[in-house]
């Protein structure tokens, strides 16, 4: 299989930054909607099942909103596309490998990994370690 160039060169480039806070995926009750989104959330996504919702633990604490565990943001500084073929899983992939769960956020100039709070060290070194391979 041939390699793709443009994902070889966007691995060499991740330059990845471990942001700093501890965040929560949480499921929002729509009577607490309002409130949430006055926090407000880093990012929603409205499923069938109600609106979901990424914020700070301390917030979603002080708004008791559920949620069932607590992530870390791993941000890759390298500017990607949407139509970018191959970055989620070739990240993702590498976790897995380690066994460390990743949740990825694509926005329009970069990807944001979520990892289990206690993984975080680890998983930044294999995704570092994953640039410096390229």
């Amino acid at each position: 299989m041939k390699s793709n160039p443009e994902l070889t060169a966007l691995l060499a480039k991740l330059n990845p930054k471990l942001q700093p806070g501890e965040y929560a995926f949480c499921r929002v009750p729509a009577a607490a909607e309002s409130a949430c989104m006055a926090i407000p959330p880093l990012a929603t996504f409205r499923e069938a099942e109600g609106l979901s919702a990424v914020v700070l633990r301390s917030q979603a604490d002080a708004q008791r909103l559920v949620y069932d565990s607590v992530h870390r943001c791993i941000t890759l500084t390298v500017h990607s596309s949407l139509t970018a073929v191959g970055l989620t899983a070739a990240v993702s992939g590498a976790l897995a490998t380690h066994g460390i769960s990743a949740n990825v956020i694509a926005a329009c100039a970069h990807d944001h990994i979520f990892v289990p709070t206690g993984d975080a060290p680890r998983a930044f070194a294999v995704i570092q370690a994953l640039s410096d391979r390229n």
